[in-house]
């Protein structure tokens, strides 16, 4: 693994300093257990969804679980000063998709080979809409394999997380700037495999 993980407390223990102090912190819902409990059901639709569109429907049930079992664990080592506890979730279910990364290719090719479906949305429509939690065009599927796995992570967890460049740079443990050049280099392999069309309007 690299050093991009969520897991690892010096992403979430640091406290964002201020000329001349500390800023208090937000209150951290993950402090007790009914507040553990609405994030979780909060989430959880969500979460098993992102994952289920990386690994496929059968391994997304486990994946998930140790989602949630791992934030609960590391639950003191959240920082809501630093990121919301969606991004932090998304941040953790990537960092385990990372362990199934041949998993995640073999999915991806597989869905590749399946015929394209009449009605789902053609070339004209952003990629950050055809890559939605329901399916994926088989073309899109296939090029989504060929891209390295880092930049694969940033460029879904904007496009089916919805997660802005900050935070995906909170989630993932990589700087600011790291994110757009990643997302930028995913975009252009795209339209290289799939034609001029928009990649991920949000850029």
């Amino acid at each position: 693994m690299t050093g991009e993980t969520i897991a690892t407390p010096s992403a979430w223990t640091a406290r964002a300093h201020v000329h001349g102090g500390t800023r208090s912190s937000p209150p951290n819902v993950l402090d007790d257990a009914d507040g553990f409990a609405a994030v979780f059901d909060a989430h959880f639709g969500e979460i098993h969804a992102y994952v289920a569109q990386r690994l496929g429907p059968d391994h997304a049930e486990d994946v998930v679980a140790e989602t949630f079992l791992t934030a609960f664990r590391k639950r003191a080592q959240y920082d809501p000063a630093r990121a919301n506890v969606r991004a932090w979730l998304y941040g953790i279910a990537t960092n385990l998709i990372g362990k199934h990364r041949r998993l995640e290719a073999r999915t991806l090719r597989a869905l590749g080979r399946c015929a394209p479906d009449p009605e789902s949305p053609g070339h004209e429509d952003s990629v950050a809409r055809r890559v939605s939690a329901q399916s994926l065009r088989p073309e899109l599927a296939a090029a989504l394999a060929g891209l390295d796995r880092r930049d694969r992570d940033v460029l879904l967890l904007v496009a089916l997380a919805g997660l802005s460049h900050d935070e995906v740079a909170t989630a993932l443990g990589i700087p600011y700037g790291t994110v757009g050049s990643r997302l930028s280099r995913a975009r252009k392999k795209l339209r290289a495999l799939l034609g001029e069309i928009e990649v991920l309007a949000r850029g």
